[in-house]
C-alpha cells in the first residue's frame, strides 16, 4: 500500500493532479475538503462546526480530521493500491499524528509528498475561475481567499522542512500546463516505485 501527500496552496491543481493520479496508478483521492463539504451538506454535527470555521478561512480541528482520514483508510476497497492525500495534513502537528496513524494501522509511513509550487497571483487567479466554473462559495470571497493563503504560509508552509528532513519532499513547478505537471509527478512516482 502506497501513501503520497499531494502538497501545495489552495488553487494549486491538486484535485486535478489527483484524479489523474487515481485513473493512472489505481489510488484513492482523499480530499479534506470534499470530506467536510460533504459533512456540510449533511449538516452533521462536524458539518456545522466544519462551515463556521471554513467561512473565516480557518482550518478544522486536527481531531476531526484525523477521525475522517482514520475512516477512509480503514473502511478502502482492497482493490485500492495506495491513497493519494489532498489538503492533508496541513500542520505539523497533524503531519505528526498521521505519521502515527499509519504506524498503527499498516505499519507504513509516507512515500512522497508531491508539492506544487504556485505563485500567490496565480493562485487568486484559479481560485476565482474556479468559483466562477463550480459555485463554490468558500471560493467567491477575496477576503477568504487572501486568508486561506496567508494561513497556508504560515501554518502549512513548515511542513516543507518536516518532510525533507525525512527525505520524502518532491517539489514540482505548478504553473505548467497539466500534461507537463503530470508528467513530471508520475516520473518523480516512478522513480520511487523502482528504488
Amino acid at each position: 500500500m502506497k501513501y503520497y501527500i499531494i502538497f501545495g496552496p489552495p488553487g494549486a491543481g491538486k484535485g486535478t493532479q489527483s484524479s489523474l493520479l487515481v485513473e493512472k496508478y489505481k489510488l484513492k483521492h482523499i480530499s479534506t475538503g470534499h470530506l467536510l463539504r460533504e459533512e456540510i451538506e449533511k449538516m452533521s454535527e462536524v458539518g456545522i462546526i466544519a462551515k463556521g470555521l471554513i467561512e473565516k478561512g480557518s482550518f478544522v480541528d486536527d481531531s476531526i480530521v484525523l477521525e475522517m482520514i482514520r475512516k477512509v483508510i480503514c473502511e478502502a476497497d482492497p482493490s485500492v493500491m495506495g491513497f493519494i492525500f489532498d489538503g492533508f495534513p496541513r500542520t505539523i502537528s497533524q503531519a505528526k499524528a498521521f505519521d502515527q496513524l499509519l504506524q498503527f494501522h499498516k505499519k507504513r509511513s509516507v512515500n512522497a509528498v508531491l508539492s506544487l509550487e504556485v505563485d500567490d497571483s496565480l493562485i487568486v487567479e484559479r481560485i476565482n475561475k474556479r468559483a466562477e466554473i463550480e459555485g463554490r462559495r468558500d471560493d467567491s470571497s477575496i477576503e477568504t481567499i487572501l486568508c486561506r493563503i496567508q494561513t497556508y504560509h504560515k501554518k502549512t508552509e513548515p511542513l516543507i522542512v518536516y518532510y525533507k528532513e525525512r527525505g520524502k519532499y518532491f517539489p514540482i513547478k505548478g504553473d505548467l500546463p497539466v500534461e507537463d505537471i503530470f508528467k513530471n509527478i508520475c516520473q518523480i512516482m516512478e522513480s520511487i516505485k523502482n528504488e
